[in-house]
């Protein structure tokens, strides 16, 4: 198989993507953090308490799925290079590799996604046990 110039460069736009999208659920995720700290600095109850860990989990998985992007960009960029260079072997290593970072990336972003429903699960079971501090 031949590896083009081309090939590693489709990543870019979808890298681009995807990262606006990790930035975009880490700012919120940011400014939901921040509001949760001032309730538990008022309230201090368990409820929250569940919600802050949640999002602990969160937040750890989107800055995984920002650096394994990251790494999945500068291994697409070692593989151009390298293909100018007609270093065959190291721009087809590279590009695999780069290829397997951005799947996991992808794969912390499912896990987050399935995750980010836990505070709304927490609030809702709260709800129906009718305790305020679940």
């Amino acid at each position: 198989m031949n590896l083009e110039i081309s090939t590693p460069a489709l990543l870019f736009p979808a890298i681009s993507l995807l990262f606006l999208s990790y930035t975009n659920r880490f700012l919120h995720l940011s400014a939901l953090i921040r509001s949760l700290h001032s309730d538990w600095l008022e309230r201090k109850d368990r409820l929250l308490m569940r919600q802050i860990q949640n999002l602990r989990k969160r937040l750890t998985l989107i800055r995984a799925m920002q650096l394994l992007g990251a790494l999945s960009l500068l291994l697409c960029v070692v593989a151009m290079v390298s293909v100018i260079g007609e270093r065959t072997i190291l721009a087809m290593g590279a590009f695999s590799i780069a290829l397997v970072l951005m799947g996991m990336s992808l794969a912390c972003l499912v896990w987050e996604v399935w995750i980010s429903g836990g505070a709304l699960r927490i609030m809702l079971s709260a709800m129906e046990d009718g305790d305020k501090n679940a």
